[in-house]
């Protein structure tokens, strides 16, 4: 897997007990499947404007392992799980190296997206070629 997004839980970040909250680690998440994209298929927002192509999620599934507390270093790693017609599954580990342990997954699919049809599209086969170096066994 990647490594494709490094933050800080800073105490802005935590909710009333203590522990980063939510909303926090969905942008997390969200920030590295961006990353993510750029490094497996080259894609950018940059990619829209010239394509009209993008991402759209249409599932997230995240597990909360270990508590992320004020001042703990996270970092966020992921890759592919599965690649099919026209969506891609997305595997990402968010790994404390405070505690040197898995805090949170998240598995997200997304679908390649016609920003302008509005609809899902196929992916291409050179894609398909550019995941092959990252896709993630079961």
């Amino acid at each position: 897997m990647l490594a494709v997004h490094k933050g800080v839980a800073h105490p802005w970040l935590c909710d009333v007990m203590g522990h980063m909250t939510t909303r926090y680690y969905v942008g997390m998440f969200d920030d590295a499947s961006y990353h993510l994209l750029y490094a497996i298929f080259g894609w950018s927002a940059e990619s829209v404007t010239e394509s009209g192509m993008g991402w759209a999620d249409v599932r997230h599934v995240i597990e909360y392992q270990e508590e992320v507390a004020a001042g703990d270093i996270l970092e966020v790693r992921g890759g592919i799980t599965k690649l099919g017609t026209k969506s891609a599954t997305f595997y990402y580990e968010m790994f404390n190296l405070s505690q040197q342990k898995i805090a949170a997954t998240l598995e997200s699919t997304s679908v390649y997206f016609d920003t302008r049809a509005r609809k899902a599209v196929a992916i291409t086969d050179e894609m398909r070629a550019l995941a092959q170096d990252h896709l993630i066994p079961d």
